[in-house]
């Protein structure tokens, strides 16, 4: 009987964290960069990060999931695979390559205000 109940405790909290449909994922917030500090190193989804890459980190976006980050300031926009976890940093929603960021036209500023959208894989 007990294990019925823990069984039952543990898929309420699973199903709780299953988080947003494909695809259904966007938000505004800011948006950072990593590059040489880390390139070559491992990351969450076990590659070795790639700093001239079209990569980025996310809390909570499946690994593999392609999303299209906008900077809000002057409208440019690349597309990223999602291969790592982050940002750690309070405040921002997503961490991105150094290529990334310099398609953006974010390297000088470092950070920069955006908009996150999940593509359909």
């Amino acid at each position: 009987m007990h294990y019925r109940l823990i069984f039952a405790a543990l898929f309420a909290l699973l199903a709780g964290c299953a988080g947003q449909p494909m695809g259904d994922y966007h938000a505004e917030g800011k948006a950072s960069y990593y590059g040489a500090r880390h390139h070559g190193k491992t990351t969450a989804n076990g590659e070795r990060f790639d700093q001239h890459a079209l990569t980025a980190a996310h809390r909570t976006l499946p690994f593999g999931s392609r999303v299209r980050v906008t900077n809000l300031r002057n409208a440019k926009s690349v597309v990223v695979r999602i291969n790592d976890r982050g940002p750690y940093a309070g405040g921002r929603i997503i961490d991105l390559s150094k290529q990334a960021a310099r398609q953006l036209d974010m390297l000088s500023a470092g950070v920069a205000k955006v908009r996150v959208q999940q593509l359909a894989n």
